[in-house]
């Protein structure tokens, strides 16, 4: 059993000052009732042009456990959850949105089965209602294609000791899909149902043409069907090559 032990959150921002009080707020009231919990939140500000790193700074100065790394840009958030899990320092960590749709109450159940000896916790949506038609679509075709190397409706947040942070701060990718590295680590692992919530305030900064060449990174880094398909596309074009070159030598052959 586990007594005393640091968590770490990381938490990717970009243009959401209009959320980060009410998810620290809303964090540490989900996380008082176990006492045995040290606390450090990194925020990720990925790039903001709005007043979002003003929002932590003031934040930071009240919560001494908060630590701010400011990007020079936005470089995606990928990019953003790597930065945040190098500087993680806890025993276990868990990325989450600053959204709230993923619900920190969650973490206590992950934590509790990370004491029984599991060391990633998933937290997969027992279903999608709370997105739009388009984005439930395209995630179904994505599975779909993905096949089984990367689990479905499971998104960033989960809980991870920090040795699979460790183990994956040492791959050496520089374009990450950070769902598809989760997943090809391994180590032992269990699965947490929940229902997702509708965003507390703010939109999402993820439009079409993100989700789509964020599924296309996924899609020819951990899956093999592109390949396939290629591969057949590339058979049925040389089969018929050698069928019209065979047809117009027995033309010629003929006359």
């Amino acid at each position: 059993m586990h007594k005393n032990f640091l968590l770490s959150l990381v938490v990717p921002v970009f243009n959401e000052s209009e959320v980060v009080s009410l998810f620290n707020k809303k964090v540490r009231s989900a996380l008082s009732g176990n006492l045995s919990i040290d606390l450090e939140i990194i925020f990720v500000n990925d790039g903001s042009n709005d007043d979002t790193l003003i929002s932590l700074i003031t934040l930071q100065a009240n919560f001494p456990d908060i630590k701010i790394i400011d990007l020079t840009r936005n470089f995606g958030k990928e990019a953003a959850l790597t930065a945040g899990l190098k500087h993680a320092t806890g025993q276990i960590i868990v990325p989450i949105d600053a959204d709230l749709q993923d619900p920190p109450e969650l973490i206590l159940d992950m934590i509790d089965k990370w004491q029984d000896g599991y060391e990633v916790v998933l937290a997969r949506r027992a279903d999608r209602s709370s997105d739009h038609f388009l984005k439930r679509l395209t995630a179904a075709y994505f599975y779909r294609i993905a096949g089984d190397h990367i689990p479905k409706n499971v998104g960033d947040y989960r809980l991870m000791d920090k040795v699979v942070v460790e183990a994956l701060n040492l791959l050496p990718e520089n374009q990450r899909f950070m769902k598809g590295l989760f997943a090809w680590l391994g180590f032992k692992t269990c699965t947490i149902d929940y229902t997702r919530k509708a965003r507390e305030k703010g939109d999402s900064k993820f439009n079409f043409w993100k989700l789509w060449n964020l599924a296309l990174e996924g899609i020819t880094s951990f899956s093999t069907m592109p390949l396939k398909i290629w591969t057949y596309i590339g058979f049925f074009i040389s089969f018929t090559s050698f069928s019209f070159i065979f047809i117009i030598y027995k033309f010629i052959h003929l006359h």
